[in-house]
């Protein structure tokens, strides 16, 4: 799209690293680079061992090649070339395109923020996401966000498979000989995931009183008769787009709190999930779980230093990152055709035990599409 406004945005950043980057040029670069958006157009500068690829798989108006574009912003800014860099480089566009509102994303790093207003330039730094359309998945980005979740339900399926087969040896399980562990058991779900195409970072593996706590990764052997809670985010490689799925499992006997727990997280997760619809607001999606477990009588509290109960939001955007917007909580807008949200209730009692269920769906006009697909058995004798 071409403009004459003086409206400019500036990211430098590593397109492997920052969403808002690889959104914009659609090509994976490892070291930062500057890129951005000018009077209605899109770029990047990157240097010759760049250049090419940059040229040939990037979705950009227009690919500079950096030590051209330095010797130029050299020579205007009289300084010599070998003191351009990021910040010397925006100062050149600014002064050459007569840029007024200039803005720049919150993770902008500060050196070169620093830099700038010393040469007197204005910024405007805006919250994340940058460019807030990342929010609105087109049919293309919903395929891709499929795919990471199949590769999410392999890894689950995989893990499954171990848990079936696992022998109770005590209070411990044991699994071709030797004890069944968190790391084993998450070693297999990334290499499952690695042969679909996608890397899986800090894969949730956690039992017992370690699933208490959401984000524990999860160590040591696995017990019989305690829920374990199963949760994978992988990236797809080629894409960027990730997948995000849940699963509570238990090999051995349930006790009745137990199941009451895990029915009840379901049958919350059902009732958010039925609430799901563009122009609804998030947050009475939220509350129809938060509905759920007050009236089964799981209450959610402060215990000294720990929180029990359902103790953090129903769900959250996920594509090129596995929180983006938008939040599905007690504060959160509506929602919109085409947001793609994780919807994962979730109980934590350390005299129980933790449940969470997740899943992935894309909001539309009549309700939802689903994103992600495995099923939610969970007891294995």
């Amino acid at each position: 799209m071409k403009s004459k406004s003086s409206h400019a945005r500036f990211l430098y950043a590593s397109s492997e690293q920052s969403a808002d980057a690889f959104y914009l040029t659609g090509v994976f670069v490892p070291d930062p680079f500057l890129c951005g958006v000018m009077k209605g157009r899109s770029f990047a500068v990157v240097n010759r061992l760049e250049y090419s690829r940059v040229r040939a798989l990037s979705k950009v108006d227009a690919v500079y090649l950096l030590e051209v574009e330095q010797s130029a912003a050299a020579e205007q800014l009289r300084i010599p070339a070998h003191a351009v860099g990021p910040a010397e480089l925006i100062h050149y566009y600014v002064r050459k395109g007569r840029l007024r509102d200039v803005e720049i994303p919150a993770t902008f790093p500060a050196l070169y923020y620093a830099k700038l207003q010393s040469f007197g330039v204005s910024l405007t730094p805006c919250e994340e996401p940058f460019f807030a359309e990342r929010a609105i998945k087109s049919d293309n980005e919903a395929r891709a966000i499929r795919a990471g979740n199949a590769a999410s339900a392999a890894g689950i399926r995989a893990a499954e498979q171990v848990l079936r087969s696992a022998q109770i040896d005590g209070k411990r399980l044991k699994y071709q000989g030797s004890t069944l562990t968190a790391e084993r058991l998450r070693q297999v779900i990334d290499q499952t995931c690695l042969s679909k195409g996608a890397v899986a970072h800090n894969t949730i593996v956690a039992g017992g009183v370690q699933a208490c706590d959401p984000h524990e990764v999860g160590h040591g052997p696995l017990r019989p008769n305690e829920l374990i809670i199963i949760d994978v985010f992988p990236r797809i490689s080629r894409t960027g787009y990730h997948g995000d799925m849940t699963r509570t499992f238990l090999k051995g006997k349930a006790s009745d709190a137990q199941s009451a727990l895990v029915d009840t997280v379901r049958i919350a997760q059902l009732a958010a999930l039925a609430r799901v619809k563009s122009g609804v607001s998030a947050a009475n999606v939220h509350k129809a779980a938060c509905e759920v477990f007050a009236k089964r009588g799981f209450v959610t509290e402060r215990r000294g230093d720990d929180f029990v109960g359902f103790i953090h939001s129903t769900g959250h955007g996920l594509g090129l990152e596995v929180h983006e917007a938008p939040r599905v909580s007690t504060h959160a807008e509506r929602l919109r055709k085409g947001h793609v949200i994780t919807i994962e209730p979730g109980l934590y009692y350390p005299e129980i035990g933790a449940c969470r269920i997740e899943d992935v769906v894309r909001v539309t006009a009549a309700g939802r599409e689903a994103l992600s697909s495995m099923h939610y058995r969970w007891r294995f004798d």
